[in-house]
């Protein structure tokens, strides 16, 4: 039998992530809000019933929220990070591939048996998963991965199918891809979506069945590749390795708005030092350094501006990279301003196994062996104990524009201090 791809995702993961950890959540509606709590950027089940919206801004529906009883949460970054680890490390011995496709995604290659069936396998790993880690998922089967990614959004549609759908078994795929609209295929965008119906091509069926010239005239090779996948025809490979990024940024916005330089140096330090750990996990190095700020958008006289400058030799070293960014903020900065978000932007990066060293620049090489293993420290504390354990001073001990979370749960599998108490009489 020929290999099946799996799509599996965690239902609703932020919130489901809360319902875990906090069993009296479990059958109440929980929306989790964005940065500085704004909007809803996760729901609960029992919240969509509701009719609550993804993307609602929370001080429009905060009342609406309080009258049907809606547990709000602030974003757990730290709880949702090391619950995704723990997920895709439990799905690899249930598969001979995986592909971690996003923090709650995760396409995987299995041998289809002999008996074609699937059921038993899809229901142990569900049953697995929510036993070890609490958090219900999605199981989508199929030939390729656009047709995985149908099957998954009907496993999660429909009750009946108890959170497992093979479309690969079914002899007539065609009900299902025709009510799968257009827009909800997997690969196309707003403007290929709004081609489509212009052509009266509104389901997933009919897109599988249009005439490819006209699809490649639109979308060249990557239209023929999403039609050839509805057809059942795998073209997209497993990536198993995460790609080398090309650029890592670090953005946020204020909790309120700064006026002060010195705290606009403070909030550009603690994003280069949140950069640099990035960095140092994806094993690269940065040669090129740029700092932004921005007032908001809906403030008369808006204002927007960046500085940059180019390190002589790639680093990833917080101390290297906040010499380089500190002394852009005076380039940015405008006094009288409402600065509402600043960013740190690295980019030239490269591997840090091949790293380019700078003729006239040498670092001895006991001095960057030093630096090294004093970075390494640094982010075994901060890991082991919790982010911010150990600080850089640049970052301020107390900064009053910090992101604002103020329905925020405990980081109950990264910080001690988290760490949930069971009492026995």
């Amino acid at each position: 039998m020929a290999d099946v791809l799996a799509l599996i995702d965690a239902n609703n993961f932020y919130a489901s992530c809360e319902q875990a950890f906090d069993p009296a959540l479990i059958g109440r509606p929980v929306v989790v809000l964005s940065n500085n709590d704004g909007c809803v950027v996760s729901r609960s089940s029992e919240a969509r019933q509701l009719g609550i919206g993804m993307g609602k801004p929370y001080f429009q529906i905060a009342g609406q929220l309080a009258s049907h009883g809606v547990v709000v949460r602030s974003s757990n970054y730290a709880l949702y990070g090391d619950m995704s680890q723990r997920l895709m490390s439990s799905l690899e011995p249930f598969v001979a591939e995986l592909e971690v496709y996003s923090i709650d995604e995760a396409f995987a290659r299995l041998p289809r048996p002999r008996c074609g069936d699937l059921s038993s396998w899809a229901a142990e790993l569900r049953s697995r998963i929510r036993h070890n880690l609490g958090l219900p998922i999605a199981i989508g089967l199929a030939p390729s991965k656009v047709l995985a990614k149908v099957a998954n959004r009907i496993a999660k549609g429909d009750r009946c199918h108890a959170g497992v759908f093979d479309l690969g078994r079914e002899i007539n795929p065609d009900p299902w891809l025709e009510q799968t609209p257009v827009e909800e295929i997997w690969g196309v965008g707003r403007q290929l979506g709004r081609w489509c119906r212009l052509r009266g091509i509104a389901n997933a069926r009919q897109l599988r069945d249009m005439a490819s010239g006209e699809l490649r005239a639109k979308a060249g090779v990557v239209g023929l590749r999403l039609q050839l996948e509805l057809q059942g025809v795998s073209c997209l490979p497993l990536e198993e390795g995460p790609t080398a990024k090309r650029e890592t940024c670090v953005s946020r916005s204020f909790s309120r708005p700064i006026t002060d330089a010195g705290e606009l140096r403070q909030a550009v330090a603690s994003y280069v030092v949140r950069a640099a750990e990035k960095l140092r996990h994806q094993r690269q190095c940065s040669g090129r350094l740029t700092v932004f700020a921005r007032t908001s958008p809906f403030s008369p006289g808006f204002y927007s501006q960046a500085a940059g400058t180019s390190l002589p030799v790639a680093s990833n070293d917080t101390a290297v990279l906040l010499q380089a960014a500190l002394p852009l903020v005076a380039l940015i900065y405008r006094p009288h301003k409402r600065f509402a978000k600043a960013g740190v932007l690295l980019q030239d990066l490269q591997s840090q196994e091949q790293l380019q060293h700078h003729l006239l620049a040498p670092l001895p090489e006991a001095e960057q062996q030093r630096r090294a293993d004093l970075m390494q420290r640094i982010d075994g504390l901060n890991r082991r104990y919790g982010r911010g354990t150990v600080q850089w001073a640049a970052c301020g001990l107390t900064p009053g524009w910090m992101m604002r979370r103020e329905q925020l749960s405990r980081a109950a599998t990264t910080r001690l201090a988290d760490l949930p108490t069971a009492w026995a009489r």
